[in-house]
């Protein structure tokens, strides 16, 4: 079971655009730069304080593309509050709650020619291992 869960992983694509997302609940402008994209989400950077859980409105032009534009519904997930080095600065992870069906077709066909997103930072596991084991190979 855990394999399975872990190959339904969506892969996230590195993906520098410009979007516009605004908070549901007062329409303030929250967010205007992708890092990165996938089929089921993205990270954006924000431009103000936003809290887990809240709903979003976003727009973006799907990557390689010229005229076919993606308008989402999503749910913040994930805050980065730009505390560690490798952050860009304060930025939201969405998870898409809706998206038009032509257009999400068209988004998972060009994030292809798109390289994967680096992780962010590495898995406590391999931190654990290397601390405990790398001295004595090296």
């Amino acid at each position: 079971m855990e394999a399975t869960q872990l190959s339904d992983r969506c892969v996230r694509h590195s993906v520098r655009i410009l979007c516009q997302v605004v908070r549901e609940r007062d329409f303030k402008l929250v967010g205007r730069h992708v890092l990165n994209l996938s089929k089921e989400g993205m990270l954006v950077l924000s431009d103000r304080p936003v809290l887990t859980g809240e709903q979003v409105l976003l727009t973006l032009k799907v990557p390689g593309t010229t005229s076919t534009w993606l308008d989402a519904e999503a749910v913040v997930t994930r805050v980065v509050h730009n505390r560690r080095p490798d952050d860009e600065g304060r930025a939201l992870g969405l998870s898409f709650t809706w998206v038009a069906s032509q257009a999400a077709r068209m988004l998972e066909q060009q994030l292809a020619w798109f390289r994967e997103a680096a992780p962010r930072r590495v898995p406590v596991q391999s931190q654990v291992w290397r601390s405990l084991y790398g001295a004595a190979s090296a």
